[in-house]
């Protein structure tokens, strides 16, 4: 009786010594995001947008975006569609530019192009990716602001 009771003690002290994976997930998502560029995944996912943009596969770019997908600093007057607004602005060819530069991250999103920090006259467009729920999202493409 005294050896039961004594294995359940010892089996509460090192189970309730051992950390919650969830827990610690919970930590490195508060943190700001570690330099992504040379991730597979995030190059995979990088490559992949390339491709549907240089094809303007808009189905495949639609579904690489998050929900909330910024593409203007101001609110439209009317509801529009974020590639009508690339086509009429010609923003097509600049997106494919900045999809091919380099990336850095900025906070919890990776953005290009690099030079942005090194550059404060640098006054063009910014790509961002997040990373949600485990997987790259295209998250915005606006001018700096």
């Amino acid at each position: 009786m005294i050896c039961r009771i004594l294995l359940c003690v010892l089996l509460v002290t090192v189970f309730s010594s051992c950390q919650s994976p969830y827990k610690k997930k919970d930590k490195e998502e508060a943190q700001p995001l570690k330099h992504q560029a040379g991730d597979t995944t995030f190059l995979a996912f990088v490559g992949r947008l390339r491709i549907a943009v240089a094809k303007k596969d808009l189905p495949v770019i639609r579904s690489m975006m998050v929900p909330d997908f910024a593409y203007r600093l101001d609110s439209p007057v009317e509801p529009e569609s974020i590639f009508a607004y690339w086509d009429t602005n010609n923003l097509w060819p600049e997106l494919k530019a900045l999809l091919s530069e380099g990336f850095i991250p900025n906070g919890q999103v990776m953005v290009a192009p690099a030079r942005i920090a090194s550059d404060p006259s640098y006054s063009g467009r910014v790509v961002g990716m997040a990373l949600v729920g485990g997987s790259w999202r295209f998250a915005y493409f606006l001018p700096k602001e």
